[in-house]
């Protein structure tokens, strides 16, 4: 079967990123190898995990027994909030490295400000060292908002590739979000879909959609967010699910689908807030 292809974003450093992958959050790491197999096979090439999330050697053995050109894969982990600082930082991602099995990842990430702590641009110092040595291509901050980024940037002039956050059509981050184009950082939007805890999928702004193309309303929120050009990596336990989720290339939203789904922002966030997680 041909894959379709998968859009790729330019990233301010050169590389570039699919802009649709799968995400191993809350997965199983004992379930891990069999759950990322699947969604290779289906077709993704962008894996997202984290140091935090238990699972980074299920994706290593995923990645190692697909047999898949390594220069065809996109892989991403990110930096937990203990392991801020710099020495800590050149272990714990030396550690995220071996446990995947990798001499390299495609992108690393702090994985939140942690502004009480007050150690993520020292830990941004660190990974721009890392990024010289080679074994990180791209790097970037998670769940980082305006203020955040434009500290990192002002005291070290080095611009993230990304930042990877929380964004569905209910929280969209408008603030962060404009912040991120202006300094042309790409944007990752983690929970794509709401992560089940508000009624989304059943809004007639997304039902409708669905009804007139075909398709489920998962589908079309995958739609709206690649057509918004967003970054996004849905996630399922489930290779039918999967599957659904990849099979978006054969339709296109309307403008006033897009926008009626835009304006269903509500501010309403499903995780913490990122000054509050430390």
């Amino acid at each position: 079967m041909t894959q379709p292809a998968v859009p790729r974003i330019q990233l301010n450093d050169g590389f570039s990123i699919p802009q649709l992958g799968f995400g191993v959050f809350k997965v199983d790491p004992n379930e891990t190898e069999r759950i990322v197999s699947d969604a290779l096979e289906v077709g993704y090439r962008h894996i997202d995990t984290a140091r935090i999330y238990g699972n980074e050697a299920g994706v290593g053995r995923a990645v190692a027994d697909s047999g898949l050109p390594r220069e065809e894969l996109f892989i991403t982990t990110k930096l937990w909030n203990d392991d801020q600082g710099t020495q800590s930082a050149f272990d714990a991602f030396d550690a995220s490295l071996d446990r995947l099995g990798l001499d390299y990842v495609d992108l690393y990430l702090i994985h939140w400000p942690a502004p009480a702590n007050d150690r993520y641009v020292e830990t941004w110092r660190a990974f721009e060292q890392i990024r010289e040595s080679g074994r990180v291509r791209s790097i970037g901050v998670s769940n980082f908002l305006a203020p955040h980024l434009e500290r990192l940037i002002d005291e070290t002039g080095t611009v993230p590739a990304v930042d990877q956050i929380e964004l569905h059509p209910q929280h969209q981050q408008p603030e962060t979000a404009a912040f991120a184009e202006a300094h042309d950082i790409a944007i990752q939007a983690w929970g794509p879909l709401g992560q089940g805890k508000y009624p989304l999928l059943e809004l007639p702004e997304v039902t409708d959609a669905a009804s007139t193309h075909d398709v489920t309303p998962a589908q079309v929120v995958i739609r709206w967010h690649l057509q918004r050009g967003h970054i996004l990596f849905p996630k399922s336990n489930r290779r039918e699910r999967m599957a659904e989720n990849f099979d978006v290339f054969g339709f296109e939203l309307t403008s006033a689908e897009v926008d009626a789904i835009t304006a269903l922002e509500r501010e309403v966030r499903v995780s913490s807030h990122p000054d509050e997680m430390n």
